[in-house]
């Protein structure tokens, strides 16, 4: 009995961070380019009262075994990177990834991080920027005088400006692939993901080849999170919980009972 009453524990405090996973999704429900997460979990060590195949008479062996778990813990929390849907916006600084890859953005101390936030804006200098005020790698600069700016899906940037007859050339935009996206590191929030061991090497280039995706001005990607399935795995959470914190309460009646207990 006591044994249960920390191996529930265990599966209360799993459920827990299970809720505030869950938590955080629904609250980046409207987050343009966020990817869920999801807890995936494992059960602790098991005690060995009666190991499988242990002989009992001669020839003769027991076919099962006694092995009494510990629990649960959570083992990682996995960010999907499924693709979310695409909005329309008219604004023509707003880039959405159609396929895999991220944004390259450079921040104030050096460092690079990667984004599928496609909602630029331009600076005092024209330079394409987020909305925190990170350049895009590589770094395109749009004329202020621009009349207009013509991204394609192969990332090509095309500007006309006043007294040109043909569109001048930028860029092209590059996005970054990587062996294993879940790897990446979110602590900055921010829509910033950043290159940890876990993710393996960036790997930049052209847009729409080797496995990167395609571009499509005007439109945002919005969070691929799903409501309905967010309530849904809420509710499994919470009777989950509720049903740990049933067997503390069953484990504590127990021993009540053997604590009465008179010769």
């Amino acid at each position: 009995m006591i044994r249960a009453l920390f191996t529930a524990a265990t599966g209360m405090v799993a459920q827990q961070m299970n809720v505030d996973t869950i938590a955080n999704n629904l609250a980046n429900v409207n987050t343009t380019g966020f990817k869920k997460s999801r807890v995936n979990f494992q059960d602790l060590l098991y005690e060995t009262v009666k190991a499988a195949g242990t002989q009992t008479t001669a020839g003769t062996t027991t076919p099962e075994g006694i092995q009494i778990g510990h629990g649960v813990r959570p083992s990682s929390v996995a960010k999907i990177f499924s693709p979310g849907n695409l909005i329309a916006t008219s604004n023509k600084f707003d880039i959405a990834i159609e396929g895999d890859g991220f944004f390259e953005v450079l921040l104030p101390d050096g460092t690079l991080a990667y984004t599928r936030d496609g909602a630029f804006k331009i600076n005092q200098e024209g330079t394409l920027m987020t909305a925190d005020g990170y350049a895009m790698q590589p770094q395109i600069d749009i004329p202020l005088d621009h009349e207009q700016v013509t991204i394609g899906p192969d990332g090509s940037v095309s500007v006309r400006v006043p007294g040109a007859t043909t569109p001048t050339l930028l860029g092209p935009i590059q996005l970054t692939r990587f062996p294993n996206p879940a790897g990446l590191d979110a602590r900055l929030g921010r829509n910033l993901l950043l290159q940890t061991e876990a993710s393996g090497v960036p790997d930049t280039g052209n847009v729409g080849v080797q496995g990167r995706g395609f571009l499509a001005q005007g439109f945002l990607e919005n969070s691929n999170v799903q409501t309905v399935e967010e309530i849904i795995q809420l509710i499994i959470a919470q009777r989950a919980y509720e049903a740990n914190s049933n067997v503390i309460q069953t484990s504590d009646q127990m021993l009540q009972t053997a604590n009465n207990v008179r010769r």
